[in-house]
């Protein structure tokens, strides 16, 4: 029955990858009509002077024909044919075409939009970065979380590390050739940052060699770069005597700790003792390998201190921080690939009459004109439309506090620096929370045909259901400082 039906859906266009995951014209209403970045952003700061609403909307038709051609294509496979853990080689299979897309990806660009042009980026403004991502995210989430992670740890190298550390580290990372992680959970500690054992010890040349293990650690593992840059959070101890620690979060130092050892001239040389330790198998985001990471079970791991000793947690937050904005984004990209794909299903199904027809000689109609589902669609609407904009209200705030240069523009940067620091923790909240919300009525509109995996909003659903969590645990670590 269902094999008959699937083939009849298919046949009227319901089987199909994520080809209407997301609108290019809300994204350039919110950049030109609401924020009017033309004039708030182009205009008044000379880092983003060069840019125009021409080039972004060609940049941004260039993301969404990316996100249709390379993104779409494999997202149900991923969620299909997870990462396999090989114990012997202790080496992950993936997915090959999460491969072709990352190249593209890069190739195209993307990877290095937000960069400073010396490090061969474009020095686009957040806001537009965010609006390039949002239909990568809605099409791939598993295989579009290497590149977030890695620009998010860019990001924090690029704010604290020195520059032969931007050297070694920062500009490969643009280019693709390396990827970032960040390590901050154990298994005993979880969220409780101040109860990790994970330990570093100094080393006559300044460097520290690392010895512990990290839990949930996405993007840990794989054969998609040359390198994979960890970023550590771990205790400075004294080799004599190892458990002598500060208690709790005083003296938590942050780490880079590459899986492959950097020479001083930027040449990727052997293994650096990294060990991928095994998978955990999450219920969403399929395509992303999430790791438990070990440390130094030989003796022979490498790492070098970033930022200040003693100030670990606070250099790992401006990569939390900035994670935050971005899971916001990606709770609304999901929402709205599951809007997206619920819309076009009531205008092609077909079912009953309506509410005052009398003949049931009568066609059927398309399920769009019934009442309820008329208000499930437009509860996704308002849920999805309101976030993006939220979102992207958000990136630009960031963009305004961290590159305003006007005279006399103190006072307002100051305000909109408090309005960003208010509306963070909601931008990351509302929309796991609602976009969610969204995706459940994605599945709804879809009858019990959505609670098969014969369709995506139920992988939708899924894969946006972990953004509660990763909600969680950033407020409870924002907590412990």
């Amino acid at each position: 029955m269902l094999a008959a039906a699937r083939r009849q859906h298919q046949r009227a266009g319901h089987w199909r990858a994520l080809s209407a995951f997301c609108s290019e014209r809300d994204l350039l209403f919110n950049l030109h009509d609401v924020l009017k970045i033309e004039q708030t952003l182009f205009a008044t700061t000379p880092r983003f002077a060069g840019h125009s609403m021409a080039t972004v909307s060609e940049a941004l038709s260039a993301a969404v024909a990316l996100a249709e051609d390379k993104f779409a294509p494999h997202s149900r496979l991923n969620d299909a044919h997870e990462p396999h853990f090989n114990p012997e080689s202790k080496t992950i299979t993936m997915n090959p075409q999460v491969k072709t897309a990352l190249t593209a990806f890069y190739e195209a660009g993307f990877g290095a939009a937000h960069a400073d042009e010396e490090l061969g980026g474009m020095q686009l403004p957040q806001t537009v970065c965010h609006a390039l991502m949002f239909p990568l995210y809605a099409a791939n989430v598993g295989s579009i979380t290497f590149p977030f992670l890695t620009v998010a740890a860019g990001n924090m190298l690029r704010a604290i590390g020195t520059p032969e550390q931007h050297r070694k580290y920062l500009v490969p990372m643009l280019q693709g050739r390396f990827t970032g992680t960040m390590n901050l959970s154990e298994t005993q500690a979880g969220s409780s940052l101040g109860d990790i054992t994970c330990k570093a010890f100094p080393r006559p040349d300044g460097r520290f060699d690392i010895v512990g293990n990290k839990m949930w650690i996405s993007g840990g593992e794989h054969e998609l770069a040359e390198n994979i840059v960890h970023m550590v959070l771990a205790k400075v101890a004294d080799p004599k005597h190892p458990e002598r620690t500060p208690p709790g979060v005083k003296g938590i130092s942050l780490f880079i700790v590459p899986k492959r050892r950097v020479d001083a001239d930027g040449n990727v040389q052997g293994l650096n003792d990294v060990a991928l330790g095994g998978l955990n198998h999450k219920m969403g985001w399929r395509g992303a390998t999430n790791c438990v990471m070990h440390y130094g079970e030989n003796g022979g791991c490498v790492g070098e201190l970033l930022g200040e000793e003693g100030r670990g947690l606070q250099g790992m937050f401006k990569m939390m921080n900035e994670a935050r904005i971005t899971i916001g984004l990606i709770a609304t990209a999901l929402g709205y690939a599951g809007y997206a794909a619920s819309l076009q299903y009531a205008r092609d199904r077909r079912q009953g009459r309506p509410l005052d027809g009398k003949d049931p000689k009568a066609p059927q109609v398309a399920i769009v004109e019934h009442p309820d589902v008329k208000r499930m669609l437009l509860f996704q609407k308002a849920a999805v439309e309101a976030s993006l904009s939220l979102c992207l209200f958000a990136s630009w705030l960031v963009d305004r506090t961290h590159h305003q240069q006007q005279p006399g523009a103190s006072a307002q940067r100051d305000d909109e620096a408090l309005l960003l620091d208010v509306l963070t923790p909601v931008v990351k909240s509302w929309p796991s929370e609602w976009c969610l919300e969204a995706n459940k009525w994605a599945i709804q509109v879809h009858g019990g045909y959505g609670y098969t995996r014969d369709f995506a909003v139920e992988q939708h659903y899924r894969d946006n259901r972990l953004n509660m969590i990763h909600e969680h645990v950033c407020l409870v670590r924002l907590l412990a400082r």
